[in-house]
C-alpha cells in the first residue's frame, strides 16, 4: 500500500500526550518520519516504541519550546539527522483560563509564552529549510477560542487570536515560496488540557462543560491535520473548524 507521506518528516510539538501524541501516530501510519518534541521525555520514549513497534519511525526530541534555543535546536537536529523537514505541527499550548479581573499574571505570561512565543520560534527555525528545498507545509493548532470571546477565557481568546492572525499572515508572506500554512481550531476536546488550569472557578465551569456534551477524541482531530497535510502540492486546506455535534459556541 502506497502511504501519502512515505519519505516525507513531520515535526509534532506538544507530542507527549493528546492531540500531538494522536497526531504523531497518524502521520506516521501514513509513512512520516515523525519527530515528536515535549518536555517529558518518558512520555516521549513511550510514543517512540509504539509507533515503532508498528513499523514507522519516530525521533524523541525533548524541547521546552518556549526556550528558543531550544525551539531551533529541535528544528536543526531534525533537519540534520532525518535530511529534510516536509510539515511543522505546532501543536503545545496551553489553557490558563480565568478572569481578567484578579487574573494569575504569571497564567497569562505562560499562555504567550507557549502559544505565541513557541509557535514563533518553530517557526522561525523551520522557514529556511522549508524555502531552501522548495516547500513545506506548516500546521498550527488554534481553537473555537481564536473565534469567539467568552468572560473567563479572554487571554486564553488573546493567544489564540494571535495564532489566527500570525498564520494568515504567514500564509500570504510564503505562497511564493511553496509554503502552506493551516490553522487547525478545535472545539471541546478530551485532553488533559483542563488539568493545568489554576483558577478553580474557571475549572469547576470547564470540567462541568466537558460533562454537559460528548466531546472530541484527539484522535479526531489528528485525523484533521492528517487530511489537511496529504493533499495535492497546489491545494492549501487553510482552515479547519471542529466542534462537538452538541457544542454550541
Amino acid at each position: 500500500m502506497v502511504r501519502k507521506l512515505n519519505d516525507k518528516v513531520a515535526i509534532i510539538t506538544g507530542a507527549s500526550a493528546g492531540i500531538g501524541e494522536a497526531t504523531a501516530i497518524a502521520l506516521a501510519a501514513e509513512g512520516a518520519k515523525v519527530v515528536i518534541a515535549a518536555r517529558r521525555s518518558d512520555r516521549l520514549e513511550a510514543l517512540a516504541k509504539l509507533i515503532e513497534s508498528s513499523g514507522g519511525q519516530a525521533l524523541p526530541i525533548v524541547t521546552d519550546i518556549t526556550d528558543e534555543t531550544q525551539a531551533n535546536n529541535l528544528i536543526h537536529k531534525a533537519n540534520a539527522e532525518l535530511g529534510r523537514v516536509d510539515i511543522l505541527v505546532n501543536n503545545a499550548g496551553v489553557a490558563l483560563t480565568g478572569n481578567i479581573d484578579g487574573g494569575n499574571t504569571s497564567d497569562w505570561r505562560r499562555m504567550f509564552d507557549v502559544n505565541i512565543f513557541g509557535l514563533l520560534y518553530a517557526t522561525h527555525a523551520v522557514l529556511p529549510i522549508f524555502k531552501a528545498q522548495g516547500g513545506g507545509h506548516i500546521v498550527n493548532i488554534s481553537s473555537v477560542a481564536g473565534r469567539l470571546a467568552r468572560a473567563g477565557v479572554g487571554i486564553y481568546n488573546a493567544t489564540k487570536w494571535g495564532v489566527n492572525a500570525i498564520s494568515e499572515s504567514l500564509r500570504q508572506e510564503v505562497l511564493k515560496d511553496n509554503i502552506r500554512v493551516t490553522i487547525i481550531e478545535p472545539g471541546l476536546v478530551n485532553t488533559e488540557i483542563n488539568n493545568y488550569i489554576t483558577d478553580p472557578i474557571s475549572k469547576q465551569i470547564s470540567e462541568e462543560r466537558r460533562k454537559s456534551i460528548k466531546a472530541l477524541e484527539s484522535e479526531d482531530i489528528a485525523r484533521a491535520i492528517a487530511y489537511a497535510v496529504t493533499q495535492p502540492p497546489h491545494v492549501n486546506v487553510n482552515e479547519i473548524l471542529i466542534r462537538p455535534t452538541q457544542q454550541e459556541r
